[in-house]
């Protein structure tokens, strides 16, 4: 499996994300531009956190118009896995690929450390690594994690599953119903506030990320081999 990790200008995760795919997964990764105009290249797209384009207008709203955009809704629709992390997340949500918005903390504060969260669904190509309602440890920075829906979507989120993480005992940035990571309704593109690709070595802190990626390749690996 190969994996595109896109870097926007002023993405700052993107190292910390290839390294989790090549160095502790051991699968294949590369970087791509936001100029690029393909991604056909590549069996999973991961949009890592940073400060895209500087978080102008609103974190996310500038990316979301990156020439590499238009592959990556692509991709989301051929099915691929898409998985957008921080400024992933909010980048996925101004794409209209995620339903929801982010808003600023609730202290208005920029927040980093780690958090726990519970896995609601772990039967997404995700999280199939977790079991259902494990608490796991997964670092959080960011100063625009407060995800909001109207009633109707969330509504439509708890009924059909795509409630994968929420904070757990606490909610650091007044998230709604405590969301932490949504999926799309077909379940193939993954948004989350929470960083896993900080937590993939105990050296770490927490190695409870790994298992995200490794749910990944996983669930990769035996849709081509039924495919096959």
């Amino acid at each position: 499996m190969k994996f595109a990790v896109i870097v926007f200008p002023g993405s700052n995760c993107d190292v910390d994300m290839f390294h989790a795919v090549k160095d502790e997964l051991s699968a294949e990764a590369e970087y791509v531009w936001h100029t690029e105009g393909s991604l056909d290249g590549y069996d999973g797209i991961l949009l890592p956190g940073g400060f895209s384009y500087g978080d102008y207008l609103r974190s996310g709203a500038i990316a979301r118009f990156s020439n590499v955009m238009n592959e990556v809704i692509k991709a989301a629709e051929e099915g691929k896995p898409v998985l957008g992390v921080c400024n992933g997340f909010q980048i996925l949500l101004e794409a209209g690929l995620l339903p929801g918005a982010m808003r600023r903390n609730k202290d208005l504060k920029f927040m980093c450390r780690t958090v726990q969260l519970k896995v609601e669904n772990a039967r997404t190509l995700f999280t199939s690594r977790y079991t259902e309602g494990e608490i796991i440890d997964i670092p959080i920075a960011h100063g625009e994690g407060n995800y909001y829906c109207d009633e109707e979507t969330l509504e439509m989120l708890k009924e059909n599953k795509q409630i994968v993480f929420t904070y757990h005992n606490e909610n650091p940035n007044g998230s709604l119903a405590d969301i932490a990571g949504i999926t799309n309704e077909r379940g193939n593109v993954l948004g989350m506030m929470p960083h896993p690709e900080r937590a993939v070595d105990t050296l770490l802190g927490s190695a409870d990320g790994l298992r995200l990626f490794q749910s990944i390749v996983k669930n990769w690996r035996e849709s081509h081999v039924v495919n096959a």
